[in-house]
Protein backbone atom coordinates (compact mmCIF):
# COMPACT_ATOMS: atom_id res chain seq x y z
CA UNK A 1 0.00 0.00 0.00
CA UNK A 2 2.62 2.35 0.83
CA UNK A 3 4.20 2.14 -2.66
CA UNK A 4 0.87 2.56 -4.67
CA UNK A 5 0.47 6.12 -2.65
CA UNK A 6 3.71 6.95 -3.59
CA UNK A 7 3.63 6.34 -7.24
CA UNK A 8 0.45 8.71 -6.96
CA UNK A 9 1.92 11.47 -5.11
CA UNK A 10 4.69 11.24 -7.57
CA UNK A 11 2.40 11.04 -11.00
CA UNK A 12 -0.70 13.78 -9.17
CA UNK A 13 -0.78 17.32 -10.39
CA UNK A 14 0.82 19.80 -7.55
CA UNK A 15 -3.09 21.31 -7.29
CA UNK A 16 -4.73 17.90 -6.20
CA UNK A 17 -1.42 17.50 -4.09
CA UNK A 18 -2.34 20.50 -2.09
CA UNK A 19 -5.70 19.82 -1.61
CA UNK A 20 -4.97 15.99 -0.07
CA UNK A 21 -2.60 17.83 2.20
CA UNK A 22 -5.70 20.21 3.60
CA UNK A 23 -7.84 17.47 4.15
CA UNK A 24 -4.63 14.60 5.53
CA UNK A 25 -5.22 15.00 9.03
CA UNK A 26 -8.99 13.85 8.72
CA UNK A 27 -9.71 11.46 11.08
CA UNK A 28 -13.35 10.80 9.21
CA UNK A 29 -15.37 11.15 12.39
CA UNK A 30 -18.21 12.67 10.20
CA UNK A 31 -18.99 16.02 11.49
CA UNK A 32 -18.05 17.90 8.50
CA UNK A 33 -21.10 16.05 6.63
CA UNK A 34 -23.41 15.95 9.54
CA UNK A 35 -22.82 19.56 10.15
CA UNK A 36 -23.77 20.27 6.20
CA UNK A 37 -27.11 21.63 5.28
CA UNK A 38 -26.62 20.22 1.83
CA UNK A 39 -25.33 16.60 2.65
CA UNK A 40 -28.82 15.27 1.67
CA UNK A 41 -28.66 16.02 -1.61
CA UNK A 42 -24.94 15.18 -2.13
CA UNK A 43 -23.93 11.48 -3.97
CA UNK A 44 -20.91 11.77 -1.59
CA UNK A 45 -20.65 13.21 2.01
CA UNK A 46 -18.32 15.64 2.87
CA UNK A 47 -16.30 12.69 4.90
CA UNK A 48 -16.90 10.20 2.18
CA UNK A 49 -15.23 13.17 -0.33
CA UNK A 50 -12.34 13.58 1.69
CA UNK A 51 -11.85 9.93 2.32
CA UNK A 52 -11.37 9.31 -2.18
CA UNK A 53 -9.70 12.37 -2.16
CA UNK A 54 -6.76 10.75 0.48
CA UNK A 55 -7.55 6.96 -1.85
CA UNK A 56 -6.39 8.70 -4.87
CA UNK A 57 -9.60 8.63 -6.16
CA UNK A 58 -9.14 11.76 -8.24
CA UNK A 59 -12.31 11.52 -11.52
CA UNK A 60 -14.82 10.09 -8.72
CA UNK A 61 -14.11 13.03 -6.82
CA UNK A 62 -13.58 15.70 -9.26
CA UNK A 63 -16.93 14.20 -11.13
CA UNK A 64 -18.60 14.40 -8.00
CA UNK A 65 -21.76 17.10 -8.03
CA UNK A 66 -21.13 17.12 -3.84
CA UNK A 67 -18.24 19.92 -4.70
CA UNK A 68 -20.67 22.26 -6.64
CA UNK A 69 -23.61 22.00 -3.73
CA UNK A 70 -21.27 23.21 -0.53
CA UNK A 71 -22.91 26.44 -0.14
CA UNK A 72 -19.69 28.08 1.25
CA UNK A 73 -21.28 28.30 4.47
CA UNK A 74 -17.83 26.98 6.10
CA UNK A 75 -19.51 25.30 8.89
CA UNK A 76 -17.33 22.13 7.91
CA UNK A 77 -14.43 24.24 8.35
CA UNK A 78 -15.53 25.81 11.86
CA UNK A 79 -16.90 22.50 13.76
CA UNK A 80 -14.09 20.06 12.32
CA UNK A 81 -12.40 18.57 15.34
CA UNK A 82 -8.82 18.96 13.37
CA UNK A 83 -9.46 22.65 12.54
CA UNK A 84 -8.92 21.54 8.74
CA UNK A 85 -9.38 23.97 5.80
CA UNK A 86 -12.49 22.04 4.49
CA UNK A 87 -14.06 24.58 2.77
CA UNK A 88 -11.01 26.17 1.11
CA UNK A 89 -10.53 22.46 0.20
CA UNK A 90 -14.08 22.22 -1.49
CA UNK A 91 -13.09 25.49 -3.40
CA UNK A 92 -9.88 24.28 -4.63
CA UNK A 93 -11.77 21.10 -6.17
CA UNK A 94 -14.10 23.07 -7.95
CA UNK A 95 -11.37 25.05 -9.75
CA UNK A 96 -9.58 21.92 -10.14
CA UNK A 97 -12.48 19.78 -11.78
CA UNK A 98 -13.20 23.11 -13.94
CA UNK A 99 -9.31 22.67 -15.39
CA UNK A 100 -9.86 19.04 -15.47
CA UNK A 101 -12.89 17.72 -16.66
CA UNK A 102 -15.06 19.55 -19.42
CA UNK A 103 -17.74 17.40 -18.78
CA UNK A 104 -18.36 19.11 -15.39
CA UNK A 105 -18.41 22.20 -16.81
CA UNK A 106 -22.67 22.00 -16.65
CA UNK A 107 -22.53 22.06 -13.25
CA UNK A 108 -19.67 24.76 -12.79
CA UNK A 109 -22.18 26.95 -15.30
CA UNK A 110 -24.84 26.96 -12.96
CA UNK A 111 -22.82 27.34 -9.92
CA UNK A 112 -21.35 30.85 -11.76
CA UNK A 113 -24.44 31.62 -12.73
CA UNK A 114 -25.61 31.94 -9.43
CA UNK A 115 -22.61 33.81 -7.86
CA UNK A 116 -23.03 36.36 -10.59
CA UNK A 117 -26.52 36.68 -10.30
CA UNK A 118 -26.17 37.13 -6.80
CA UNK A 119 -23.42 39.33 -6.75
CA UNK A 120 -26.06 41.40 -9.36
CA UNK A 121 -29.48 41.16 -7.27
CA UNK A 122 -28.42 40.43 -3.88
CA UNK A 123 -31.24 37.20 -4.32
CA UNK A 124 -31.92 34.39 -6.18
CA UNK A 125 -34.59 35.21 -9.02
CA UNK A 126 -35.50 31.76 -10.28
CA UNK A 127 -36.32 32.54 -14.22
CA UNK A 128 -33.63 35.12 -14.77
CA UNK A 129 -30.73 33.01 -12.84
CA UNK A 130 -31.93 29.71 -15.22
CA UNK A 131 -31.84 32.20 -18.26
CA UNK A 132 -28.38 33.03 -17.34
CA UNK A 133 -27.45 29.71 -16.30
CA UNK A 134 -28.67 28.41 -20.06
CA UNK A 135 -26.78 31.08 -21.83
CA UNK A 136 -23.62 29.91 -19.84
CA UNK A 137 -23.93 26.38 -20.73
CA UNK A 138 -24.33 27.20 -24.67
CA UNK A 139 -26.65 24.01 -24.72
CA UNK A 140 -29.33 24.34 -26.84
CA UNK A 141 -30.82 21.26 -25.25
CA UNK A 142 -30.65 22.29 -21.27
CA UNK A 143 -33.75 24.50 -21.35
CA UNK A 144 -35.78 21.97 -22.77
CA UNK A 145 -35.02 19.36 -20.23
CA UNK A 146 -36.24 22.02 -17.14
CA UNK A 147 -39.36 22.93 -19.41
CA UNK A 148 -41.91 20.10 -16.64
CA UNK A 149 -40.17 21.94 -14.06
CA UNK A 150 -40.91 25.29 -15.37
CA UNK A 151 -44.33 24.69 -16.23
CA UNK A 152 -45.26 23.58 -12.60
CA UNK A 153 -43.80 26.55 -11.08
CA UNK A 154 -45.15 28.80 -13.36
CA UNK A 155 -48.68 26.79 -12.65
CA UNK A 156 -47.80 27.45 -8.98
CA UNK A 157 -47.01 30.92 -9.15
CA UNK A 158 -43.59 30.66 -7.72
CA UNK A 159 -41.72 32.19 -10.30
CA UNK A 160 -41.25 35.57 -10.16
CA UNK A 161 -40.52 38.24 -12.72
CA UNK A 162 -37.21 39.91 -11.89
CA UNK A 163 -36.84 42.50 -9.08
CA UNK A 164 -34.19 44.74 -9.19
CA UNK A 165 -35.47 46.06 -5.26
CA UNK A 166 -32.18 44.32 -3.60
CA UNK A 167 -29.51 45.15 -6.66
CA UNK A 168 -26.00 45.48 -5.59
CA UNK A 169 -26.87 44.33 -1.75
CA UNK A 170 -24.56 41.48 -1.33
CA UNK A 171 -22.06 42.79 -4.01
CA UNK A 172 -19.61 43.56 -1.44
CA UNK A 173 -20.23 40.32 0.49
CA UNK A 174 -19.72 38.39 -2.81
CA UNK A 175 -16.03 40.24 -4.03
CA UNK A 176 -15.11 39.99 -0.57
CA UNK A 177 -15.60 36.02 -0.75
CA UNK A 178 -14.11 35.45 -4.68
CA UNK A 179 -10.31 35.52 -3.47
CA UNK A 180 -11.09 33.14 -1.06
CA UNK A 181 -11.96 31.02 -4.24
CA UNK A 182 -9.35 31.63 -6.44
CA UNK A 183 -10.87 33.98 -8.65
CA UNK A 184 -10.99 37.94 -9.11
Amino acid sequence: MHASTETLSIREAPALAEVREMVMGCMQCGTCSASCPNAFAMDYTPRQLWRLLLLGQEQEVLGSKTIYLCSSCYTCTVRCPRGLPLTEAMHALKRLAWERLPQTRSRAAFYQAFVAHIRIYGRVQESALMARYFAKSRDPRLPLSFTAAGLRLLRKGKLHVPDASHKGMLKGVVDAAMPKEGRT
